[in-house]
């Protein structure tokens, strides 16, 4: 799922686009594994059984309903999660979006951002992955965890930090020069 294109405002562009590393679906599909296990070994008990037919049809459905509920709820839905979270890098600002049913956001103006950090240990270094830690002009630093490719993604938003307070003629419509008052 691409990130909307009617979410940004005219003429603003998009550098990068990231959903989460895939690392975050790997607790969910060894447990889809493990339970998938468990469900085919309880299901060949039971038809191996010596059951009456009723017994062993109720047995079966409520392992089957009970491996579906599993499957839904600790598969499919970070499955969604992962794929509705959004780490968009345009031009002017970063967009983070995530959430299936109740969606949050943060948007960071490239103007207001005055540090840019990454962390990554030895297993985030070898999956290509970690966190970025972005301090803007009023907030606490915001921590954005298991961004793929973090080292580019830091290099690409420096980079944009550095483009825009490098260019004192790119302003936001409406946003003062120093000494001007703001626009009504």
């Amino acid at each position: 799922m691409s990130f909307p294109r009617e979410n940004l405002a005219p003429g603003e562009r998009i550098v990068l686009h990231r959903h989460p590393h895939w690392k975050c679906l790997l607790g969910p599909f060894l447990l889809f594994v493990v339970v998938t296990a468990v469900a085919g070994v309880l299901t060949g008990m039971v038809t191996g059984s010596q059951l009456g037919g009723t017994a062993r049809m109720w047995l079966l459905i409520v392992i089957g309903v009970a491996w579906a509920l599993v499957f839904v709820w600790y598969f499919v839905r970070p499955l969604v999660s992962w794929k509705t979270t959004h780490f968009v890098l345009t031009d002017r600002r970063v967009i983070f979006r995530n959430g299936i049913v109740t969606r949050s956001g943060i948007d960071i103006p490239i103007r207001r951002i005055n540090t840019v950090e990454f962390r990554h240990g030895l297993i985030d270094r070898i999956l290509r992955t970690g966190t970025l830690i972005i301090e803007s002009a009023s907030d606490d630093p915001l921590s954005f965890d298991d961004i793929p490719q973090v080292e580019k993604v830091h290099s690409l938003l420096y980079h944009e930090v550095l483009d825009i307070h490098g260019d004192d003629d790119q302003r936001w419509p409406g946003e003062p020069v120093d000494g001007e008052a703001p626009q009504r």
